[in-house]
């Protein structure tokens, strides 16, 4: 399972624009077998360059990032454990230091390797989560304070956006059982709940919605998560995400854990309701009216889901709405009703009243 998720995410990276990859993720394809095979194992090194008169050997993938350049994780976490300074210090010496003073040292050492930090602005965390080296990630985890595992390299992304984004679940759980912030934003405004939204993993999506701590842990338990109501740059909270992509599941687990079933989006007002309608999805529809939402809410402009239905001339879903009580005389910000929108079009006039004469806000059909 872990193997094609994986699997799943690198090509979702290798199909960005150019120029979209941090250097962990694009590294991803460098690393030999499908990701989750072989965990722990260091990823293939850089090619070698050939000697002057001679073709350098032909590699499948060059590796995208610059922080190792041609060493291993391996090689390099090895080579953190020594500074030059110290090196120098000790061949001086010509001895090694034991008792409180060696392990001071030690403990400086380590200190130094988890606070690591590449060009790109990856902590060790950030690379053990890309490398898919869970035991080095879960380590880091138990070391270091919470500010240490929040911090964001430069694509703004925590090690807990890695840790949903390639659904490892047991960083993810450690992270949030650790108490770091969930609502931290990337540089496309999306939350690791957004990503788990869009990479439709319920796993990951329950445990960010953790609101209990455990017994041996600090933090304060949340009443809901902040994250359910956060947009992202596009204007899409988590569950207009997960209606887009038609998951019933994240649906009814975002609601009940406090999101706003008519939340509107912040570009043109839409609510999941309304999205579902240009989906044409049908079951997301009825899903959504059998957990409350509002049936006539009105876009920016006016527009009710109704409106959606049939100005694109979808029967199934009008009738649907019509069933569930939709208003057919709301007029837009164009003063144009549902019935004005199904001129000529006789299947969806047959669901709506031909007059707008109305008792008590209701209205009235008149039969022949």
């Amino acid at each position: 399972m872990a193997s094609s998720s994986s699997s799943r995410a690198a090509v979702r990276c290798s199909s960005l624009e150019d120029g979209q990859f941090d250097s962990g993720l694009g590294s991803l394809r460098s690393l030999q077998g499908p990701l989750g095979e072989g965990e722990g194992e260091p990823p293939s090194p850089a090619p070698r360059e050939a000697p002057p008169g001679k073709e350098a050997p032909a590699e499948a993938d060059e590796r995208l990032d610059s922080s190792y350049g041609s060493a291993s994780l391996v090689e390099a976490l090895a080579a953190l454990k020594k500074t030059p300074e110290k090196e120098e210090e000790e061949e001086e010496e010509g001895e090694e230091v034991d008792g409180p003073q060696g392990e001071e040292r030690l403990r400086q050492q380590l200190l130094e390797t988890f606070t690591f930090v590449s060009e790109e602005g990856d902590t060790l965390l950030h690379l053990a989560i890309i490398h898919c080296v869970p035991s080095i990630a879960l380590c880091c985890i138990a070391e270091l304070p919470v500010e240490a595992l929040e911090i964001q390299n430069d694509l703004f992304q925590t090690p807990l956006h890695l840790s949903v984004y390639l659904e490892q679940s047991l960083v993810v759980q450690a992270l949030v059982l650790k108490g770091v912030n969930t609502a931290l934003q990337d540089r496309s405004g999306n939350t690791p709940l957004h990503l788990a939204c869009e990479q439709q993993s319920l796993e990951c999506t329950q445990l960010l919605l953790i609101q209990e701590p455990t017994s041996d842990n600090n933090r304060v338990a949340r009443e809901a998560p902040q994250e359910l109501q956060l947009q992202n740059w596009q204007g899409l909270t988590c569950l207009h995400i997960s209606t887009l992509k038609g998951n019933l599941q994240l649906m009814t687990l975002l609601v009940k854990n406090g999101a706003d079933i008519n939340v509107q989006d912040g570009t043109s007002g839409k609510t999941p309701l309304h999205l579902a309608v240009e989906n044409h999805d049908e079951m997301a529809v009825k899903h959504l009216l059998r957990m409350g939402a509002q049936v006539d809410a009105q876009m920016y402009n006016g527009c009710t889901p109704l409106h959606l239905a049939v100005g694109r001339k979808d029967t199934t879903i009008a009738a649907v709405l019509c069933h569930s009580g939709a208003d057919t005389l709301l007029r837009n910000m164009e003063d144009e009703t549902a019935q004005d929108l199904a001129d000529g079009n006789d299947d969806i006039l047959t669901l709506l009243p031909f007059d707008d004469l109305k008792i008590s806000g209701k209205p009235v059909v008149c039969s022949s």
